[in-house]
């Protein structure tokens, strides 16, 4: 199965409660830290709530 290394490129302080709580169920704890996970539905659209503040790269 693929997976999605994710990385954190933005502080989460100001933004809403909902992304703060979506980068913390990601396993992001601080910019630039990178989380590899599962490439299923639930992970992409987690990242979709939070896409200004991570970036994703594809692993084959």
């Amino acid at each position: 199965m693929a997976q999605l290394k994710v990385t954190q490129v933005k502080s989460a302080i100001g933004t809403k409660p909902n992304q703060r709580q979506t980068l913390r169920s990601l396993g992001l704890k601080r910019i630039n830290h990178t989380v590899v996970q599962e490439d299923r539905p639930e992970i992409r659209g987690m990242i979709a709530t939070v896409p200004h503040l991570v970036t994703v790269d594809e692993i084959a």
